[in-house]
């Protein structure tokens, strides 16, 4: 089984990369945006031709979000029409997707866990575009999944856990938003969930049609970004002030949503999965 990694050098593809060797069967291909530029047709092409993978993961991903609202057209270039282009060459070639999307989909104005059924709302450009680049894989190609994760963070790449241990090391206080409740997502836990829905998906061909679709990951449980903080303190044995803030008193570009919990009954179901808490996976980490 060969596996396409669009976004290698990104945070989830570094995940993915971790975890690549508990894996001998399948044949990974990690490809960067110099190796695959997923905005373009022709480097698409090339890839799928040569490499003629069985799955593609799509952890490529415009996810500046505050830099979203003043950067639309190339928040729209990777997040929907690189989207579309996988999309495209994965039908071409007999190929599945697995594409990564996101909690901002939604506004944040539930009070109970999102279900993949709940009607998406997104209040910024990131999330329209993440909506939009969903949208257009819908539109092209059936042998697909995409896969809604929330508040990713791991020892790769940029991530509010790495920013927190940065700023703890320069400063004695920090304020930190409380307002907003969500589910931290380990990315390696996030890589090995993506990579067992391609394995039973791969040994179940050709039934599985009725499988694809929208699923929901993150670890179990919910938190604060202040209570996210305060865990990655206590677990690192630093020793900061560290204070609770309202939204209202921390404006940013683009809107948070207060609330984005998300139901992973589908996936658990579906696939078997069984998904650690936040603060389990959080101590792995350290």
């Amino acid at each position: 089984m060969v596996v396409l990694v669009a976004g290698s050098n990104g945070q989830l593809g570094q995940a993915i990369q971790f975890v690549s060797g508990n894996y001998p069967k399948i044949d990974f291909v990690f490809c960067s945006s110099s190796d695959l530029d997923i905005t373009k047709k022709e480097s698409c092409k090339e890839v799928f031709y040569k490499y003629k993978p069985n799955f593609c993961i799509n952890a490529a991903a415009y996810t500046a979000v505050d830099k979203a609202e003043g950067e639309k057209e190339q928040a729209y270039l990777i997040n929907v029409v690189g989207a579309k282009n996988l999309a495209d060459f994965c039908k071409e070639t007999n190929a599945t997707l697995l594409h990564v999307s996101t909690d901002f989909v939604f506004d944040g104005n539930n009070t109970k866990p999102y279900t993949e059924e709940d009607t998406p709302n997104p209040t910024g450009v990131y999330g329209q575009t993440k909506l939009d680049g969903e949208k257009a894989i819908q539109e092209t190609l059936e042998q697909h999944f995409i896969i809604r994760t929330s508040w990713v963070y791991s020892q790769f790449g940029n991530n509010f856990m790495k920013t927190m241990l940065r700023l703890a090391s320069e400063r004695d206080s920090l304020s930190v938003v409380s307002d907003q409740l969500g589910t931290p997502t380990n990315a390696v836990d996030l890589a090995e969930a993506l990579i067992t829905m391609l394995t039973k998906t791969y040994n179940l061909q050709p039934t599985t049609y009725n499988l694809f679709g929208i699923y929901n990951f993150s670890n179990e449980g919910q938190c604060s970004w202040y209570d996210f903080a305060k865990k990655i303190f206590k677990e690192n044995n630093i020793t900061i002030n560290l204070n609770p803030i309202l939204t209202s008193q921390y404006p940013t570009p683009a809107k948070r949503p207060s609330y984005s919990v998300l139901d992973k009954s589908k996936i658990k179901k579906i696939f078997g999965l069984q998904i650690n808490p936040w603060e389990d996976s959080l101590i792995k980490t350290q």
